[in-house]
């Protein structure tokens, strides 16, 4: 496949794509959460363990640059903010079921190793 360009990066395949914008340890957890419902930062918060509130709000500003998520401000006292999947995140979370499940899979496997020791 030849390389290509999307959004001023050149990319020389189609999985270094999609890894780019939903890899690491953060962006498919907070996209799975929003996978049934709208949330706000708070209750992503609460329900991510370990991210910091720097790192979620940096996670949630790429997911929507990327087209993944809706911010909806709503201007009232204090600010209200809520999060919810635009259609390409809606798309984009039959894969990570697909990555969850391997990995609920292969943590099965090595417990089930582990027990037979």
């Amino acid at each position: 496949m030849p390389d290509f360009n999307y959004k001023g990066k050149i990319y020389y395949n189609p999985v270094q794509l999609v890894m780019e914008q939903i890899g690491g340890a953060w962006k498919a957890p907070i996209l799975w959460r929003l996978k049934d419902k709208t949330m706000r930062f708070g209750e992503l918060r609460k329900d991510i363990p370990h991210i910091s509130d720097k790192m979620l709000t940096a996670q949630l500003k790429e997911l929507e640059e990327d087209g993944y998520i809706n911010r909806k401000v709503y201007a009232v006292v204090p600010p209200k903010t809520e999060y919810s999947l635009t259609q390409q995140g809606e798309r984009i979370i039959e894969l990570i079921t697909t990555i969850r499940n391997y990995g609920l899979q292969m943590i099965r496997e090595e417990q089930q190793k582990n027990d037979v020791s």
